[in-house]
């Protein structure tokens, strides 16, 4: 049943005022992320975890996330994505909790799991949520944008609200953020929301639901184990099984009649051009941002606080501007403002190709300036193409398509761009022993036992072979950004400035098992 029948046709108090309350967790999730950085090393005192314990603390919250979006997103549409997005926040908010008190690390990572498993259901909702709220398409599309600035604006506040919280409180506190938050989500949605759920929604496949989570589950863990140790055995193996999983589940789909995920919509030529383009560009940022705050912290002796505030003009510059490129795109062509914002940040990753260890941060905070902002554009405005490209009743499963996208981007890009740049280091640093021909880490901890002529001379080599390795790896950026550039204008072109539909030609086409009659998709301009 859907509430969304009394929606008006220009949005007003109430649906400003929901769009608010759905940005706050949005801006949480991903926060939640982030928060973590600087609290490791409390934790690591406080609780004693292994090193393989440790990892997991930090990673377990986005593996189960990417993981569960597709399924939850799918779950939204048939069950209601306001009651999911009810239940993920009460999830959420309760495992915050359990995390912030753990009295062990075993404990602290199935809070953390739990974590991700909330987020999961809360994110695809809030997005498929704001695109049925607001049906003028002006309207829809600066409330996209406003989401797609409250996801950059929770990444660079994860760790400068960490390091305040440090300093004031304990590690703990970092956790308890998502209570208050998911409260008033909980409280203010059934007041501010209506309920949405597919008219036909058809039945649950358990099938499906079992082969979407074997195929992504390992794919992203093998992702990240490719970007901790390189391919080897585990990760080649894991990979492996998650893209025989998914072959599964594909032929699965095409054959059920209710599919967990219409794998026809990849064939839309806007839908899957929209996605690759994301994807490529999440790719490039994922792998150059890694190395970035590396190289401020181990290069540039940079505190996490004082790199989490060189992020902040950069993260505010791509909230302004994922603000303001819905206005643009009514004037100009989605594809012209997304190329042109790629071709922005291609200029901005060939400016880290010419870093050096040595008073290398003035040029390679301005090609991150440069750079970063860049991507808004593609931000902002794909999300709405890759929802307006399918059916109504489907923009919950594409919004966790599109978010699932975004995260196995960004997840090969420090896999990725990362192998490479630490590959780079490691034939830098051959002639050296031990730790310090592995990492630039090792290298200064090593440093640290030597006489200080000789503990300078390899400080240094170490960070000019790790700058070596972010030239490397930011070439191979501007390389991906470049063809996502190009994609986005041979792919996107047919949409019109100020579009409010997809060309006929384009449009994805439901047909619905139970009447036959086709639906087909809008595009927000």
């Amino acid at each position: 049943m859907s509430e969304f029948t009394d929606i008006p046709e220009r949005a007003g108090t109430r649906q400003w005022l929901g769009l608010t309350v759905l940005l706050l967790p949005t801006v949480l999730l991903f926060l939640s992320m982030t928060v973590l950085f600087l609290a490791t090393p409390y934790i690591a005192a406080d609780l004693s975890p292994t090193s393989g314990q440790l990892l997991w603390i930090n990673d377990i919250y986005g593996f189960v996330m990417a993981g569960f979006l597709v399924t939850m997103g799918t779950l939204g549409d048939r069950l209601g994505r306001r009651r999911l997005l009810l239940a993920g926040a009460a999830l959420f908010g309760v495992s915050s909790v359990l995390a912030a008190f753990a009295p062990g690390p075993e404990l602290l990572i199935a809070a953390r799991a739990l974590m991700g498993l909330g987020a999961a259901a809360v994110m695809p909702a809030t997005l498929s949520l704001i695109t049925t709220m607001f049906r003028d398409d002006r309207q829809r599309a600066t409330a996209i944008g406003l989401w797609a600035a409250s996801v950059s604006a929770g990444v660079a506040l994860g760790p400068l609200l960490g390091g305040l919280l440090l300093d004031a409180l304990w590690w703990g506190a970092s956790m308890l953020i998502g209570v208050p938050v998911m409260l008033v989500v909980v409280l203010a949605v059934p007041a501010l929301i209506p309920e949405y759920r597919a008219p036909q929604a058809g039945r649950l496949d358990p099938i499906s639901v079992a082969l979407s989570l074997a195929s992504l589950l390992p794919f992203v863990y093998g992702v990240k184990k490719l970007a901790e140790s390189g391919l080897a055995a585990e990760s080649a193996l894991t990979l492996l099984a998650g893209v025989v999983f998914a072959v599964v589940f594909v032929r699965r789909q095409l054959r059920l009649s209710d599919p967990l995920l219409d794998v026809r919509l990849f064939s839309n030529r806007i839908f899957s051009g929209s996605l690759a383009v994301y994807m490529l560009a999440a790719i490039a940022l994922g792998g150059v941002y890694l190395l970035f705050t590396q190289y401020l912290q181990l290069v540039a002796a940079q505190s996490p606080l004082q790199a989490g505030l060189w992020i902040l003009p950069a993260a505010i510059a791509l909230v302004i501007v994922s603000t303001v490129t819905p206005a643009i795109a009514r004037r100009v062509r989605p594809a012209s403002v997304i190329a042109a914002g790629l071709a922005l940040s291609t200029v901005g990753y060939l400016a880290l190709t010419q870093v050096e260890s040595a008073a290398g941060l003035p040029l390679l905070i301005v090609g991150f300036y440069i750079l970063y902002p860049g991507i808004a554009p593609a931000m902002a405005l794909i999300p709405g193409l890759v929802i307006g490209a399918a059916p109504p009743e489907k923009a919950g499963a594409a919004s966790a398509v599109d978010s699932t996208a975004s995260d196995l981007g960004v997840a090969l890009g420090v896999a990725l761009l990362g192998s490479m740049g630490a590959a780079v280091y490691r034939a830098d640093m051959s002639g050296e022993a031990g730790a310090s021909a592995e990492t630039l880490p090792g290298a200064l901890s090593s440093a640290e036992a030597l006489p200080a002529e000789a503990a300078e001379s390899l400080v240094a080599a170490g960070r000019e072979a790790f700058t070596n390795g972010l030239n490397a790896a930011s070439w191979a950026a501007a390389v991906l950004s470049a063809v996502a550039a190009v994609l986005a204008m041979v792919l996107l072109r047919r949409i019109p400035a100020g579009a409010t539909t997809v060309p006929e030609t384009e449009q994805a086409v439901d047909v619905s098992a139970n009447d036959g009659v086709a639906d087909r998709g809008t595009v927000p301009a």
